[in-house]
């Protein structure tokens, strides 16, 4: 299936690694030309140069989130250089799961406050598209209670019900949806530290997924990029699972 992404500009935060990274990859190889931001220099660096020498039109810049100045500067400047915005994908979080105030803090700023900045500093882009999209990225933990059911999982859920109301104020200009993935494993992420340093939570977050594994970055990223793309130009307000049957409710 041609996703249609061919010639579509797209910004990504937290794209230097794990999900970020694969979705950054996956808009690429759909001909997209993608803008992505990481607050840490040297790794933004070395992911651009990664996806340039893999023939990628990619650009990159340092930029945190949680630092509202910098971000809607990013956008602004990202848009008027690419010559406007046709995706625009809400990535990064705080990973703040124990319940201190500086969590709850830090996943307001970071996780709830980046994606709304986001989105309102591209918004105005996005309208004069022909096939304006939002995909945020949520969490199964947003859905249900789990062991990061305090200041993680509270914003991923109140990202899912921003971005759905997105879907309702915008539709028939931008599309909205969301993604959340079960737990996610790649050298140098939060589960192959947990696995190091916690082997009981790892294996008791392992024992609960039937398929018997994590998802890959990358099993992600391909939902990302379908729910970007002019493909999915009928779908709008919903939240995508991408978890292995892990979660058991059921989503009416």
């Amino acid at each position: 299936m041609d996703l249609g992404l061919a010639g579509r500009r797209a910004l990504v935060t937290g794209g230097s690694r794990g999900i970020g990274r694969a979705i950054v990859e996956a808009l690429v190889a759909e001909g997209a030309t993608v803008a992505f931001c990481a607050r840490s220099a040297d790794g933004m660096e070395s992911a651009l140069g990664e996806l340039r020498d893999a023939g990628g039109t990619v650009h990159g810049e340092a930029v945190d989130v949680a630092d509202g100045d910098a971000l809607r500067s990013w956008v602004t400047r990202t848009a008027e250089e690419l010559g406007g915005l046709d995706v625009v994908v809400a990535n990064v979080s705080a990973l703040a799961i124990p319940g201190s105030e500086e969590n709850w803090e830090a996943s307001f700023r970071t996780d709830m406050l980046g994606t709304v900045r986001l989105v309102e500093a591209a918004l105005p882009s996005l309208e004069a598209s022909d096939a304006g999209a939002i995909v945020a990225v949520s969490s199964v933990s947003g859905r249900e209670i789990d062991f990061a059911a305090g200041p993680y999982g509270t914003m991923k859920g109140a990202i899912v019900h921003y971005t759905q109301g997105l879907a309702y104020q915008l539709a028939g200009r931008v599309r909205a949806n969301t993604v959340s993935p079960g737990n996610v494993y790649f050298p140098g992420g939060v589960w192959e530290s947990i696995e190091q340093g916690d082997p009981d939570l790892y294996n008791q977050a392992l024992s609960l997924n039937p398929t018997g594994r994590m998802a890959r970055p990358e099993e992600v990223a391909r939902a990302v990029a379908f729910l970007a793309s002019p493909a999915a130009s009928f779908v709008s307000g919903t939240n995508l699972l991408v978890d292995g049957a892990l979660t058991r409710g059921v989503q009416l």
